[in-house]
């Protein structure tokens, strides 16, 4: 807290700041005006309501500060930069951004705000790194409704895909350290971000829908034709070639899948110099119920656009990585109240959004200083042979060769 003092002009929205974030540290159960208020020793909510809502002193002063912070304490120059939305349910009709629209928490439609986020995953820790509140065009067409709001008169009607591309704006205008950008399906399918990172030569892996565009195996025309992402799924169950890999350690322990890969063309959309567009099938390892009651393997798919040269393994990994922007929403959902926030306001939502973000990239940054101690190894058996075992290596031997992927 003590760094942060120069955002505001008076000692008391200072002292209120500095209960807010200790608030939303703290291990109260719900984390709202009122229980913080209690915990600071307030009688009502009102300096808290003053402080989210009058006080003079500047959110994105405040997202700066925790920018500079995760840039300095976690900045890996092989990070990925992961894209992402997440809803908080809300009822109403004033809450700004409040709109029955798809909501990813419960995977219907509801009334619920939607908060574009992206998250900053490096070696030492992941947490979010910027943050938009995405408008409704029910909203933006409606002036009135967006004044009693406090919504800026400037700020216009953007899609999902446009108020990530601002985000990925801030963080190249940063200098902030990345390799890498992974997303989801709703964001794989937008050309235009598309084309943004392919102009900028930036590696990523996206999630595509089924029927993304494209061309493909190229140098075999007498196959079947292949016009969208789903077409290649004949290849790769007739070919019948898969290599199974982990995209990284879950709740539940690796999370393993089989993968195959082909190389295509976007029609219309090409990619960097020097780079080449692949796309990668994942299916899970055993069959699953599916919608429809149908039995049969999970499929995804990923578009990746990367260096010729780069292996396909590492898209892989950075497919795994998107999962972390998850982990960031679990952590900010139970520990430090981010959805949990009683404000109606343009102003007020990112100023709670922002010190939110705060009280997470601390605990991030205090996680990666203070690592939890390995597990001492344990001893090897007594009179017990220590070396390989020959049936193993026999095993290694018959698979030898089928590897897929370098």
């Amino acid at each position: 807290m003590g760094g942060l003092g120069h955002l505001f002009a008076r000692p008391e929205p200072r002292e209120v700041f500095a209960d807010l974030v200790e608030g939303l540290l703290s291990d109260l159960g719900r984390k709202n005006g009122w229980t913080m208020a209690g915990r600071a020793g307030h009688a009502t909510p009102h300096r808290i309501q003053k402080f989210l809502g009058e006080a003079s002193w500047s959110a994105d002063g405040l997202l700066a500060a925790v920018q500079a912070y995760v840039a300095r304490e976690l900045g890996d120059p092989g990070a990925t930069l992961v894209l992402d939305d997440r809803q908080v349910i809300k009822k109403g009709d004033k809450s700004v951004g409040v709109a029955h629209q798809h909501c990813g928490t419960t995977g219907d439609v509801r009334n619920c705000q939607v908060m574009v986020m992206l998250t900053y995953a490096a070696a030492r820790g992941h947490t979010f790194y910027d943050r938009r509140l995405y408008l409704p065009q029910s909203w933006t067409g409606d002036r009135e409704r967006c004044r009693a709001a406090r919504v800026p008169d400037e700020v216009a009607f953007a899609t999902k895909p446009q108020l990530d591309v601002a985000t990925l704006q801030g963080a190249v205008a940063g200098a902030l350290p990345f390799s890498w950008v992974a997303a989801d399906a709703d964001d794989g399918k937008d050309p235009a971000l598309r084309s943004w990172l392919h102009e900028r030569k930036i590696r990523y892996v996206l999630a595509v829908p089924v029927t993304l565009p494209v061309q493909g195996p190229s140098g075999k025309p007498y196959l079947p034709k292949v016009a969208a992402a789903g077409d290649l799924l004949h290849y790769a169950t007739v070919r019948e070639q898969w290599e199974r890999r982990s995209q990284g350690e879950g709740s539940k322990g690796q999370r393993s899948y089989d993968w195959t890969w082909f190389e295509v063309t976007l029609p219309g959309q090409m990619p960097a110099d020097g780079f080449a567009h692949q796309l990668l099938i994942r299916r899970s390892t055993e069959k699953k119920q599916l919608a429809g009651g149908r039995v049969d393997f999970e499929h995804a798919y990923f578009l990746i656009h990367a260096p010729a040269t780069d292996p396909v393994t590492e898209a892989i990994v950075r497919a795994g990585v998107r999962w972390k922007i998850e982990e960031n929403n679990e952590l900010a959902k139970q520990t430090t109240g981010l959805g949990q926030y009683q404000v109606r306001r343009w102003t007020s939502w990112h100023r709670h959004v922002t010190y939110a973000m705060l009280a997470v990239a601390f605990l991030t940054v205090q996680r990666a200083r203070h690592p939890d101690p390995q597990p001492e190894p344990a001893a090897e058996p007594t009179g017990q042979p220590t070396g390989p075992d020959p049936a193993d290596e026999g095993k290694a031997q018959a698979t030898a060769g089928r590897n897929l992927f370098p």
